[in-house]
């Protein structure tokens, strides 16, 4: 197959949808909310952020995180670990579809032992980000595309689909109720976790008749808190974070669950992150645990693994790509052979390698590993081009250059 050379154009970035019935019998009744659909039912949010938002019955807690104390706790911000004082959910069910749009107090979810999620994985999950700009306001990046991805990852998962309206007014109502906890300062930004998992408490392989929505907050800082580092990456040839015809390019727990044991292994060989080859012949490269690799080449030209359905579609890879073809950039999407890169890395015609993804943005690789070979990428460090773009794509999200793409939405 002939590799595929990517020039975007200027409208949108996404493709046209496409509606289908669920494929097989359903038991029981006509499912509201179960559309196939490679992507979100629309593509734009159809009315105001205003209008989205008071879909929304915001229900204070009354318990709310002393000032000092969230102060505090922004300051000095820890991935994933502080949370702000509400969450967005939303609920549905096979009869009425999404029902009870609001915001409430964070806090533990209550679990059947028997509800679906816990037995069959039928889960999905987004991450992206709130960036306060320099004056007070607060922005989110593309979350039409993160919303069209979730719809993608619910049809894989035969969950239900949530529209452009529904998610798009959920983080805009959780960011405006808990604007307090978005931090400012260099990198920092309000890490959005929008999920989804099945809901209802039967013991039985068959799609939930139940889901339950929400999105949950984390107030962090720089991913390198001592400044860009480059990572060292294993090459694992025993292990595949997905398959042909599997889950690889939607966005579920099971595929990072599949990814813990290749990590342990890297760490043991003195790596960061580990790299997964395809599945079928362990030859070609693929992404990382949880992102998205580009290969930058001598000649200016960069080249990214194919989407070929075991390959996650990321928000900030497809950023990149335009990023880098505004800059002249031929850019390349094709099955790339480990040998290839290894070859390129030994005679210089390969310069630079990076991951991608929405907690790091850009991650310089200095390094790869495997069980026959370990070879410095360039000089080991971070590469020129590698961090132009990060740089640019980071000034971008955070109001430092120009939104020339439209990619900015404001929610606060």
């Amino acid at each position: 197959m002939a590799p595929r050379v990517v020039v975007p154009s200027r409208g949108s970035p996404h493709e046209p949808h496409r509606r289908g019935k669920l494929g097989g019998d359903h038991p029981g009744r006509q499912v509201k909310g179960l559309m196939m659909s490679t992507l979100a039912a629309q593509h734009q949010p159809s009315s105001s952020a205003e209008d989205l938002v008071a879909l929304f019955d915001v229900r204070p807690t009354d318990s709310p995180t002393p000032p000092a104390e969230r102060e505090a706790a922004i300051a000095a911000p820890k991935f994933g670990t502080v949370f702000t004082d509400h969450m967005a959910r939303i609920s549905w069910n096979s009869t009425d579809g999404w029902v009870d749009r609001r915001v409430e107090r964070y806090g533990p979810l209550l679990l059947d032992p028997a509800t679906a999620v816990l037995h069959y994985a039928q889960e999905i999950f987004e991450g992206m980000k709130a960036y306060r700009h320099a004056d007070g306001s607060v922005w989110t990046f593309r979350p039409e595309a993160n919303a069209a991805r979730f719809a993608r990852s619910a049809h894989r998962l035969a969950l239900p689909a949530l529209s452009v309206d529904d998610f798009v007014g959920s983080i805009t109502a959780l960011v405006r109720t808990d604007v307090d906890w978005v931090p400012s300062g260099e990198e920092a930004s309000l890490y959005l976790r929008p999920f989804m998992y099945a809901s209802e408490a039967f013991l039985g392989v068959r799609p939930s008749l139940e889901a339950e929505y929400l999105v949950i907050a984390s107030p962090v800082g720089p991913y390198f808190s001592g400044g860009v580092k480059p990572v060292s990456i294993w090459v694992d040839r025993e292990y595949s974070r997905a398959g042909a015809g599997g889950t690889g390019d939607a966005k579920c727990g099971g595929n990072y669950a599949s990814s813990l044991l290749p990590q342990v292994v890297a760490q043991q060989h003195g790596c960061e992150q580990v790299c997964f080859l395809d599945s079928a012949t362990r030859t070609f490269l693929e992404e990382l645990g949880g992102m998205n690799v580009f290969v930058v080449k001598a000649d200016g030209s960069v080249e990214t693994p194919e989407l070929s359905g075991s390959i996650l579609e990321g928000v900030t890879r497809s950023s990149i790509i335009r990023l880098l073809t505004d800059r002249g950039h031929e850019v390349v999407e094709r099955r790339i052979p480990l040998a290839d890169v290894l070859a390129g890395i030994r005679d210089g015609s390969v310069t630079e390698v990076f991951a991608c993804g929405t907690a790091a943005v850009i991650t310089p690789i200095g390094r790869l590993a495997g069980s026959d070979f370990d070879h410095t990428i360039g000089t080991g460090e971070a590469g020129s081009l590698t961090m132009t773009i990060r740089t640019e794509l980071t000034d971008i999200q955070t109001g430092r250059a120009a939104d020339r793409h439209g990619w900015l939405r404001r929610l606060a």
